[in-house]
């Protein structure tokens, strides 16, 4: 308990966040992101700032100290400094009307901009430079055609949120408040549900998409970091953001919970700065806890994805240079049989013609019975003895070390098998067991721990991982000194990647 009578602890920092997809950002963190913006931007009069997804006010009000301590000298009388700030730089769309009330307070101190407690003396309305608009999504076949947004799950009436947000359900949003901005930051929502609820799309890669839009002279959003190797509808996105030579600076945090406590977000999150009048390599920090590494000066579409440890690359390298056939050239595709996990038709006795049936349910890993013919895809996989690995695995490292994938095991011919797994077709117990092998080891575990991002694991989280002889029992040592690696790169694998026993669920 504290027993300074003077504390005054900052409401923006007690705020219980709407929703895993709402998520208010802390002053803290506003102000890191704020630091990666150029000192002088806080003494320039005429610089224009947006926030265009406001939730609780605090990216412009942290922006309005900066101003205010910026412009002293310039405006030297408070009030008129005060009036000129809020009046003709700060500027922001609310995301709700609750929000644009609660932004309002915190940066005005009342929720009208107009009223007798308003910082700001010059304003005539009550929105002031902080609006919000109800927006409805435009429908086409069943979809927002500005969002994804389902029809069905957010076609609703006008005593609920639409969650059309203003400034990604527009072509051309600089007409909002029709002039350009020098600067936009903020935290953008991050996911809808696209069908029924059943499955989420991601929206912050549209808000990004739209600033750039406007082409400000900086650009800065935290956003999930799951862009960088996966996420429903976002390999073009991907793309334009590993190709953008603007974005300068790049921190990131695997564990969301690093700097958003109580929130989980898969794959952890990141900010940006995007520079638009200088090109160049981008200096990226990531930091666990109180580990820090950076920043290190990278290309960003140095690869397909982005590769969030700096220090694998030197490791990575000397595996690519081998030149290899990779894993995911013979790993089995998703629902490689043509059963779903929600197959019901199993039984647990075997009858006459039955081929063993491997399944996952919330009890468990289910070991049943199942007629040849529910298989409907590559029914010659049948037959063959089989590597099994787990497709869910670990929450994509965000806490070190980490174990990456679940238990590999072998199932024996005739067998099948839903989505819930993947496997390698071998001829013989002997090489499906050191297939088994290979799996466990950390070499391999590290290589698919850096194109994986979240529990879900895929053929082509393998693609930088090389095949090797089925005719031996694999062990770290020997891939380490096949691969030649340091005794300071072996360390750095397994400080990442735990071992894993024969025995290990």
């Amino acid at each position: 308990m504290r027993t300074n009578s003077n504390y005054n602890p900052d409401v923006l920092s007690c705020l219980a966040n709407l929703s895993s997809d709402e998520v208010f950002t802390p002053p803290q963190l506003a102000n890191q992101i704020l630091d990666l913006l150029p000192k002088e931007i806080w003494s320039a009069k005429n610089a224009r700032f947006l926030d265009p997804v406001c939730k609780s006010g605090v990216f412009l009000r942290e922006i309005a100290k900066r101003l205010n301590d910026g412009l002293e000298n310039e405006i030297p009388d408070k009030q008129k400094r005060i009036n000129h700030i809020f009046k003709n730089q700060l500027f922001g769309i609310a995301i709700t009307e609750l929000t644009a009330l609660l932004s309002r307070r915190s940066v005005y101190c009342s929720k009208k901009a107009d009223g007798k407690y308003s910082v700001c003396e010059i304003f005539d309305d009550l929105q002031g430079n902080i609006r919000f608009e109800r927006i409805e999504h435009i429908w086409e076949n069943g979809k927002c055609k500005f969002c994804g947004a389902s029809k069905e799950e957010y076609g609703r009436g006008e005593e609920l949120e639409t969650h059309a947000y203003q400034f990604i359900h527009m072509e051309k949003p600089e007409v909002i408040f029709n002039m350009k901005f020098d600067v936009i930051v903020g935290n953008p929502p991050y996911q809808l549900g696209s069908d029924g609820g059943t499955r989420d799309i991601p929206i912050y890669n549209k808000f990004v998409e739209q600033a750039k839009k406007l082409n400000p002279r900086f650009l800065s959003m935290i956003i999930p970091s799951r862009w960088m190797a996966s996420g429903l509808g976002l390999s073009d996105f991907r793309r334009a953001m590993l190709g953008d030579q603007r974005i300068r600076k790049l921190v990131d945090y695997p564990n969301a919970r690093d700097v958003f406590p109580g929130v989980e977000i898969k794959g952890g999150v990141c900010y940006f700065l995007w520079d638009r009048d200088n090109n160049g390599h981008c200096e990226v920090t990531t930091v666990r806890d109180s580990d820090v590494q950076g920043p290190v000066p990278r290309i960003l579409d140095e690869y397909d994805i982005f590769v969030r440890d700096s220090g694998a690359l030197g490791i990575l390298h000397k595996v690519i240079s081998m030149n290899e056939p990779t894993l995911s050239e013979v790993l089995s595709a998703r629902t490689a049989f043509g059963v779903v996990s929600n197959f019901s038709g199993y039984r647990p006795v075997r009858m006459r013609g039955d081929v063993r049936y491997y399944a996952t349910s919330p009890k468990g890993r289910i070991k049943a019975w199942i007629g040849r013919e529910n298989a409907t895809q590559i029914t010659n996989a049948i037959d063959c003895w089989k590597a099994m690995v787990p497709k869910a695995g670990s929450d994509g490292g965000q806490r070190l070390p980490d174990i990456v994938l679940g238990q590999p095991w072998i199932a024996e011919p005739p067998s099948i098998c839903t989505q819930s797994f993947l496997f390698i077709c071998i001829d013989s117990q002997a090489q499906a067991e050191s297939v088994a092998s290979y799996y466990r080891t950390r070499f391999l575990r590290f290589l698919v721990s850096l194109r994986k991002i979240t529990q879900d694991t895929t053929s082509a989280s393998y693609s930088w991982v090389p095949q090797q002889t089925w005719d031996r029992t694999w062990t770290d040592e020997a891939l380490y000194k096949k691969y030649s690696l340091t005794k300071g790169e072996i360390s750095f694998i397994e400080s990442r990647i735990r071992p894993m026993e024969a025995n290990e669920k």
